[in-house]
């Protein structure tokens, strides 16, 4: 693995991107910026550090995605968000990487670390949530209409990296939640398509409340003080919103 490019997609990422190639920087060999239209200083900040830029308008997550993949020079593929940033510690398993004979099977899962609002949260189920962000475009390319991931077309060998990816996934609670609003729609009519119906208030009342318990509780989310709190609330405001379109669209049906 001698060469790595770094793929990833922005749309408005001022805020976020110049943390993020700061930070790969010195780990990969190229880097493929495929940016939807951005009216903000993006692009001027991804010009500073050389990158290839390409406009391209928003495909999808997924063919998104696979543009970025297509555009590279290399098949070792690190996939990034702008707003990720890599730990001093994923560096350094990254580059002692590039140094080994590594098989095209062979895939990489890094543990993602969330902030949010200026906090680590590192229960909730937000923690350690491993993603395959590191392969050989080979082996696979992303699948998927939302929560995209990588489809293999071979048996792979999974490796954890050590260190983490820290994300830095909302600056305001008022960006959870137009986000959870937006997703929660894709979700509905995801699960609608795939045949699922919503059909009984009780179903959509049971489970928002487990939502919270289960983050809350079982998975120790007050642990993470006042912003966990939030962040279990908005995941479990993200599961009424969800089944509550179901339950529109199953009657529409």
């Amino acid at each position: 693995m001698d060469k790595i490019s770094a793929t990833i997609i922005t749309h408005n990422e001022e805020l976020n991107i110049r943390r993020c190639l700061e930070s790969i920087k010195d780990v990969v060999d190229e880097v493929i910026v495929v940016d939807d239209f951005s009216t903000d200083d993006t692009e001027l900040i991804c010009k500073e550090f050389g990158v290839r830029f390409v406009r391209q308008e928003w495909l999808g997550y997924t063919d998104q995605k696979n543009l970025a993949i297509s555009l590279a020079a290399n098949d070792w593929i690190l996939s990034i968000d702008a707003d990720e940033q890599l730990s001093e510690e994923l560096k350094s398993s990254i580059l002692k990487l590039k140094k080994e004979e590594t098989p095209i099977n062979k895939v990489f899962s890094v543990k993602i670390l969330p902030n949010y609002c200026g906090h680590w949260i590192r229960h909730c189920g937000w923690y350690p949530c491993p993603k395959r962000r590191l392969w050989n475009r080979k082996a696979g390319v992303w699948f998927g209409l939302i929560h995209e991931y990588v489809k293999f077309n071979q048996e792979i060998d999974n490796q954890m990296l050590e260190g983490d990816l820290n994300h830095y996934s909302y600056h305001t609670i008022s960006q959870h939640v137009m986000k959870t609003d937006r997703y929660s729609s894709l979700s509905a009519q995801k699960a609608f398509e795939a045949g699922k119906r919503c059909r009984s208030g009780l179903r959509i009342y049971f489970k928002t409340g487990w939502t919270f318990f289960n983050d809350y509780i079982l998975k120790a989310g007050f642990l993470d003080g006042f912003y966990g709190f939030v962040v279990c609330k908005m995941n479990a405001y993200g599961t009424f919103l969800k089944y509550s379109k179901l339950h529109e669209l199953s009657l529409k049906k």
